[in-house]
């Protein structure tokens, strides 16, 4: 299908080509769009480039890599490498999640995206996640519950794209993965960390514990082989009978009885697995600067939150300020305040919630919110905004989840994948199905469905809903044509993680690598500053302008970063994020 690009009041997609510019700046202000502009496509089908894989983990990297040299497809690698982050990297994403695909098609030109969002059972209500005096229940006795599963998603979303744009059968691209599982593979010090952090908070159920640790409480050490062959089993069910493995048969009858174990068991069951579907949808797109900026629409509010942030600085010269001076910063820290209220009070699920999206991203809105921004001080307080098509909303109350990875591909042919998986705690639910873990992605609904003062909350918890993600899995063209992919892991902080390194490499200059090593800075609620990476005087001339912000070590470290970028002369250039374990690697024309 042929998006064409419009403006935000018309929305969305755009058409584009491989092929691009170099790091150079953008320029200070660009045309917005109107309701009639269109981008023409530029199919570019003599693309030289080569191919490049960037995620989280190197066997994950190494399985992509080595289908795009069998002649696969970015989708056919996506496949592999998501097979096998489940594995290698289980407290982030895996096969029994959900996920959020952007696809450009060099061939024809379009962005297509693929929502496998995981939804509530029919079971659901609005108050599961309330004890009986009202109050919401902790996040831990939420996580761990039967009620935090929803119904995975990744895995059919992935064959829907596979049935699209696969060039190598779908069982292809599972066999790196069941192999690694039988022979089994090195716990990484990442992996270690993670199952020593869970093991703290209060250790794991049963069946996660006999797998993680030696002794129900003692993290595998790093480097110990992990073998998992019913991972390997399940992933050989899914080569032979695609996302059929999760409606019916043995792999379904157990995934529906983890989910009502005790103790609080939820309501998930064989017709919420067989009633599932994944949805092909068109992106929402919008201008920056010289750039156009694609991402994904509700369920997921990274798209809109995205272009709320660079909407809001493109009032700004922003490339005149620079990656280290402090007005850069501080207008950046600003947006994002801006981009978060509105977020928080207005998107979700669309098909539940009506949700101004036009007006969110609508460049005049933008601008008056960019008023509120001063030079040389801290807003005090942040509301949200009344954006065209808005009605009232109630405060928000939706947690924070962790368990995530994000992943670039570019094939040899000039395709290209920005998907962004998850499980949304870590190590989701920590109740096992098949070999993997489940999600607990239920817990991104509001634990309340109405505010204090009684207003409705817009991702409340609703029987065949899906929770509002704030997923940014993100593509940017320049003149048409392909510029550059990206996303990250992070819950609610991915906004922040991928606006910075939008702003990094569009506005400052900065290569893809340099980019990602930014310090992280958040800006929802309170200021969270990675000080590892920040410039003390920085910090300090932040907290004169009235930042306050927490600086505790290891704040803004969620961050897993990947992005591939065109260069001006044709080259792929990659980023892996050094707060994980990742890699970019290219492959040959």
């Amino acid at each position: 299908m042929r998006i064409a690009f419009v403006s935000a009041m018309t929305l969305i997609g755009v058409a584009g080509c491989a092929g691009g510019a170099g790091y150079g700046n953008a320029v200070a202000t660009a045309p917005s769009a109107t309701a009639t502009s269109v981008i023409e496509a530029k199919p570019n089908l003599t693309w030289r480039s080569g191919g490049m894989v960037a995620a989280a983990n190197p066997l994950a990297v190494e399985a992509g890599v080595e289908i795009l040299k069998a002649g696969g497809s970015a989708v056919d690698a996506a496949i592999a490498v998501q097979a096998v982050l489940g594995l290698v990297e289980p407290q982030s994403s895996g096969i029994g999640g959900g996920a959020f695909l952007v696809y450009y098609d060099v061939t024809t030109g379009d962005v297509i995206t693929y929502d496998g969002r995981e939804v509530a059972p029919r079971g659901a209500t609005p108050d599961m996640f309330l004890m009986a005096d009202g109050k919401p229940m902790t996040s831990l006795a939420a996580i761990r519950s039967g009620r935090s599963i929803g119904v995975p998603g990744a895995v059919a979303m992935l064959e829907m794209a596979h049935r699209e744009h696969g060039r190598l059968p779908w069982a292809r691209a599972w066999q790196r993965a069941a192999q690694i599982a039988e022979e089994g593979f090195a716990v990484s010090p990442r992996l270690n960390e993670m199952i020593t952090t869970a093991v703290a908070r209060e250790g794991f159920p049963a069946e996660a514990a006999a797998y993680l640790t030696t002794d129900g409480r003692t993290p595998l050490p790093v480097g110990s082989t992990l073998v998992n062959r019913k991972y390997a089993d399940s992933v050989r069910r899914i080569a032979r009978d695609g996302a059929h493995a999760f409606r019916e048969g043995p792999l379904a009858d157990e995934i529906v009885a983890v989910a009502r174990r005790e103790p609080v068991p939820g309501t998930l069951s064989h017709e919420d697995l067989r009633a599932y579907r994944p949805n092909r949808l068109e992106p929402v797109c919008d201008t920056y600067r010289v750039y156009v900026v694609c991402g994904m629409r509700p369920p997921s509010s990274g798209g809109i939150a995205i272009l709320s942030v660079l909407g809001t600085l493109e009032n700004f010269e922003m490339s005149s300020m620079g990656p280290k001076t402090v007005a850069g910063w501080h207008h950046f820290i600003e947006a994002q305040r801006l981009a978060y209220a509105d977020r928080d009070t207005y998107v979700a699920d669309d098909r539940y919630t009506s949700v101004p999206l036009a007006g969110l991203i609508d460049k005049t809105y933008l601008s008056s919110r960019a008023v509120l921004i001063s030079s040389v001080r801290a807003m005090t307080s942040v509301q949200p905004g009344n954006p065209p098509g808005s009605t009232p909303r109630g405060r928000d109350a939706t947690g924070m989840g962790t368990g995530t990875s994000h992943f670039v591909i570019v094939d040899t042919r000039g395709n290209v994948v920005s998907m962004t998986t998850t499980v949304e705690g870590l190590f989701g639910s920590q109740r096992m199905a098949g070999g993997f873990f489940l999600n607990n992605q239920l817990t991104d609904f509001s634990f309340r469905p109405v505010d204090d003062a009684g207003a409705p909350i817009a991702n409340a918890v609703a029987p065949g809903k899906k929770p509002r993600s704030s997923m940014s899995p993100t593509i940017v063209f320049r003149d048409g044509r392909f510029e550059l992919a990206v996303g990250s892991p992070g819950g609610n902080a991915i906004i922040a993680y991928v606006s910075k390194a939008l702003v990094g490499m569009l506005d400052w200059n900065l290569s893809p690598q340099q980019a990602v090593d930014l310090p992280n800075m958040i800006a929802r609620g309170a200021l969270v500053a990675e000080v590892s990476r920040a410039d003390p005087e920085l910090l300090e001339q932040l907290a004169a302008l009235g930042h306050a912000f927490r600086n505790n070590r290891g704040a803004g470290e969620g961050s897993g970063l990947h992005a591939v970028r065109v260069t001006s002369d044709g080259q792929l250039v990659g980023a892996a994020d050094p707060r994980r374990e990742g890699r970019a690697v290219s492959v040959s024309p």
